[in-house]
């Protein structure tokens, strides 16, 4: 898999956190793993399943959609 998709992926996912004033221990607490686990998904260091990508996306108010808004205008 590209990394630079991953990478965009985690900032994305950072900055919607952060928006939420939501710490990586409470986005961890509330999708049930454990923080230096969403650290890492933040940096694009690890790949994410579809099924924990939709619960963090849950936990964090958001939608798939929005997660993958940087991909939005490139083809």
């Amino acid at each position: 898999m590209n990394t630079k998709i991953l990478e965009n992926l985690g900032k994305s996912l950072k900055k919607i956190r952060l928006e939420q004033n939501m710490t990586q221990e409470a986005l961890a607490e509330k999708v049930n793993i454990h923080p230096t686990y969403v650290g890492k998904l933040e940096s694009g260091k690890n790949n994410v399943s579809i099924k924990l990508l939709f619960k963090i996306t849950r936990a964090l108010n958001s939608s798939l959609s929005e997660i993958f808004e940087f991909d939005k205008n490139k083809k």
